[in-house]
This record gives C-alpha cells, structure tokens and sequence, in this order.
C-alpha cells in the first residue's frame, strides 16, 4: 500500500456509519459461507454431479442421516487408496453436514472426524484443503470441539493455510483460529505459533470478507498482552488507520476497537502516533457515530497517558472543541471519557514525556 500524507487520512464525507451490526462492533465468523454446490468447471463439479454424487450431496444437508454415513465419509477422506475427488466429495459433505446443525458437529467429531480432517489441511490439493479448513471452521462452532481441535494438531495448519490457501480457505482459517482463540489457553499460543502476521496482511490485503474476518481474529487474539506487541511488530497500525479513514470500507467500527487494543501497551501508542494516527482520532471524535466517537476517545486517552508530547500533538490537532461536544451530548461513557480526556489535555504541558 503506497504512503500519503496524514491528511489523506481524514474521512472523506459528512456522513460516518459503518454497515456493521448495531448490536456490537464484532460478531463471531458463523459457518462457510462458501457455495455449497460447485459451479460448473470447479475441481469437485465433475463428481458431486455424476452418478450418486449430487444424492449424496442431498442426503448431507438433510438432518436424518446415520452415523454410518458419517464413518463411511470419513473412511474416505483419510484412505490413500481413494481418489482424490473422491476425497473432495466425501470432505464436502462433512463439512456441509458440519454446517447445519450443532447436533451434526459434536456427531461428527465423536464419529473421530476430526483427526482426519486436520490432516487434509496440509493436502496438496488446494480445494482439497479449503473443504478440510472449511468443516473445521464448522467443527469449532461448537464449543465442545475446540479443545479436541486444538489437541489433534490444527493451529499450525490452519496458520500456514493463512499464507497460502485460496481465499475461501484462508477466510475460513481466520474464523476457525478465532473460535479457537476464545479458549484462554489457546490464545497466546496461537499467536507464538506465527498467527499474527498473516492475519494483518489479510487484514490489508484481503478482500472485504477477509478483512472482516481477520479483524475478529485479530480483536479476540488481542486480548493477549503479547500478542499485542507482536501485533505492533507485524505493522496492524497502518491498515487499522486506512480503514478508520474510509467510511465506505465497512471497517470503521472494527478498525477502531481494534487499535483501541493496540494502544494499550507503549509500543501501540507510540506507532499510532508515529503513522499520523492522531488526527485519524480527532476526526472520528468531531464526525464519527456514537461509537465511534467513545472508542476514539477512548485510545486518545491511552496516548495521552504517556506524557506532555503526545498530549500537546493531541490538542493542537484541535481536540478540544469537539471533545467539550462530547462532554455535553454524547452517551454517559462518552461524556466520563472526554471529562478525562480534557482534564488531561489542560494539564500543564511540562516536559514528563518519558519517551521524549
């Protein structure tokens, strides 16, 4: 992505909504979102559509179905003998059965699915991969699977499929390392094993479902102090600003909790200040929804807790107006924080700045 300015950096219009849900900032990556009967042309049309290929393929979305099926599927998926559009088909259907009942998920990983189809995630075949990823993904949406996941050898897979995979596969990888990321014992270890950096570069790369993801992932490993050094290190600062920036990403929400995160620790504050991200906040305090203008709040106070310096950027970027605004009409949260934060502001400027 090309440097600008800082100016460049302001939002573009008078109106600053994100698209995402009301009822918070972030939801959980649900289940595939992938078609679930390939188009004509891809490597699993020719079989899901020839002889019993599409019944089967019926009988998998259907809630009655016999655990034999399950371990019939599952024997295929893990046989060396078996093609490997076979195996594609058979990956298939778990991974649809997988998506629409909870019951199917824990059925499923007692039937002893799981071990097998971890192993399908370091298949060479590419599409072979993405139905392995994808039924884990589904897999994981039932909370009594993530431990069993974990255990049988997924993370590091699913964080190479990050690098490497299709774009459904690395989408759905980044929503199964979130779910899995909800288990506290997970998640630092997550990020040691290399997640981070990828999920940035999806973060800035992606397409708008990948960033969507990637964000949620990156919020819920977060929650790891060292995962947000390592974060820092891995450049989440830029991206999070450009898509603060761009109302018309989607991203705005999400991108502020997100470097809200960040700038808990010293090395957060001090790349936000350092890639302009200053007035991207002061912005979002004057013109950015309800919401937004707390979270902005909110990481502004964080910066400004680290000495004079950075309080003296923060008001001569004009924070002050807009925070009194605040002060006087915003939610009961948003008011106590821009109080603080202007009480802060007008505090003599003296040299305390331990990082100056």
């Amino acid at each position: 992505m090309e440097s600008e300015s800082p100016s460049s950096y302001r939002y573009m219009g008078p109106s600053y909504s994100d698209s995402c849900d009301s009822s918070g900032a972030f939801s959980d990556c649900n289940s595939d979102h992938s078609d679930e009967f390939p188009s004509s042309g891809s490597p699993t049309a020719s079989t899901s559509s020839s002889g019993g290929g599409l019944h089967r393929l019926l009988i998998s979305c259907a809630a009655d179905y016999s655990d034999e099926v399950v371990r019939g599927l599952i024997s295929e998926i893990e046989s060396p003998s078996v093609t490997v559009e076979s195996r594609r088909r058979a990956a298939m259907e778990l991974r649809l059965l997988a998506k629409h009942s909870s019951e199917n998920r824990l059925r499923i990983a007692a039937a002893g699915a799981v071990g097998p189809l971890v192993a399908l995630l370091s298949h060479p075949d590419l599409q072979l991969q993405e139905h392995g990823v994808t039924a884990i993904l589904n897999l994981s949406l039932c909370d009594e699977n993530k431990a069993p996941i974990a255990a049988a050898g997924a993370i590091r897979p699913l964080i190479r499929i990050l690098r490497t995979g299709t774009s459904t596969a690395r989408e759905n990888a980044a929503c199964a390392l979130l779910r899995l990321a909800q288990l506290d014992d997970l998640r630092a270890a997550i990020g040691r094993y290399g997640a981070i950096p990828p999920l940035v570069a999806l973060l800035e790369f992606g397409g708008p479902r990948g960033k969507k993801d990637a964000a949620t992932a990156l919020f819920a490993l977060l929650a790891s102090r060292e995962n947000k050094s390592r974060a820092v290190e891995a450049g989440i600062v830029r991206p999070l600003l450009d898509l603060m920036a761009d109302p018309e990403s989607g991203m705005v929400d999400k991108a502020a909790y997100v470097l809200h995160a960040v700038v808990e620790v010293a090395e957060g504050r001090a790349a936000a200040v350092e890639e302009d991200g200053i007035p991207v906040l002061v912005e979002m305090v004057e013109r950015g929804t309800p919401r937004q203008k707390e979270t902005a709040v909110r990481s502004l106070l964080e910066i400004c807790k680290d000495g004079a310096v950075y309080r003296k950027m923060v008001a001569h970027e004009g924070a002050i107006p807009p925070l009194v605004d605040l002060s006087q009409s915003g939610t009961k949260k948003a008011k106590e924080k821009a109080e603080s934060l202007i009480e802060l502001l007008r505090q003599p400027r003296t040299a305390g700045n331990s990082h100056r």
